[in-house]
């Protein structure tokens, strides 16, 4: 019997790339997850299991932190999941209308925002809402409504779902155009046997191109769920790394930010905030997993 041949070029051109991933990816990963094994003791690293992790969940000065920042993150998601991505299924069904006028410049303009830094969108959003210098008081007094401003930021029951909507603003592009894009790749001769048994317009959406498009749907939804989870830069140019007011928009990133690096008069503790980026990890994984092996697996039974 002849063993199969050994493919030594598919391994040569492989390796760069797997090089480059493991040194800035893979390597990081596991180095993270061994330092929250640790802890400083009398200024050497010891090692303590699971302790960081024990002490993370239950310890009230530390869980208090943590139920608080992960809790506002799943808010931050769900603002993202149920605002975010039908404007962007919406708006890609407008404009993949053969008759609109003017698509290309619309969709232009809606993606501008999503190539812009976070720290300009941060800081202009923050700079837009102040009470003080802000031009949003003036805008709305100048269509009479004036008496809905108030300090979005500055409020804790606001201030989170403001930032989150300044998110939306920024990426509602990636959406928009991933779920143009798939409906661009619906075959014609579908719409028109639709069409032929008198399917058309809204009805046509939700019959024929919604079903066809929800394997994208699905991976803007695991997209949205992972970035949200590894957010932190807009929170921290908008807010700083206190995430205030009263760490009413303080998110995992921020909180992990803290403790591992220290900020102001909180000293840096590498050890909890790999604890904490564990935690992040663990989190986002058993997300991918449920999608993967639930969600994924349902649309493709739906499909055959």
């Amino acid at each position: 019997m002849q063993l199969p041949r050994l493919r030594w070029h598919i391994a040569v051109f492989l390796a760069p790339a797997v090089l480059i991933y493991s040194t800035v990816m893979i390597f990081p990963l596991f180095n993270t997850l061994r330092l929250a094994l640790y802890a400083e003791v009398d200024q050497g690293r010891v090692f303590v299991g699971f302790e960081n992790f024990r002490t993370l969940f239950f310890d009230p000065i530390w869980s208090e932190q943590f139920w608080n920042a992960l809790g506002n993150n799943f808010w931050f998601f769900l603002i993202h999941m149920l605002v975010q991505n039908p404007i962007g299924i919406a708006l890609a069904a407008l404009l993949s209308h053969p008759r609109l006028r003017f698509a290309a410049l619309y969709r232009s303009a809606i993606f501008i925002p999503t190539v812009l830094s976070f720290v300009i969108v941060g800081f202009a959003w923050k700079l837009i809402l102040s009470p003080i210098w802000g031009i949003a008081p003036s805008l709305l007094d100048a269509v009479g409504l004036k008496s809905l401003f108030a300090p979005w930021l500055g409020k804790e029951e606001y201030a989170l779902t403001t930032l989150a909507m300044i998110s939306v603003w920024q990426f509602v592009g990636i959406p928009m155009m991933l779920i143009y894009a798939a409906l661009l790749s619906i075959p014609e001769d579908i719409l028109e046997a639709g069409e032929i048994d008198g399917v058309t317009g809204l009805a046509a959406f939700w019959k024929i191109k919604l079903p066809l498009i929800l394997p994208s749907i699905g991976i803007i939804s695991i997209l949205t769920f992972v970035g949200n989870f590894n957010a932190f830069d807009l929170i921290y140019a908008a807010q700083g790394a206190l995430a205030g007011p009263d760490f009413s928009t303080d998110i995992l990133g921020t909180f992990m930010y803290r403790t591992f690096f220290g900020f102001q008069l909180q000293l840096g503790d590498p050890h909890m905030g790999s604890a904490i980026a564990g935690a992040m990890f663990a989190i986002i994984l058993v997300g991918v997993c449920l999608y993967l092996f639930g969600i994924q697996t349902r649309m493709r039974r739906y499909q055959l």
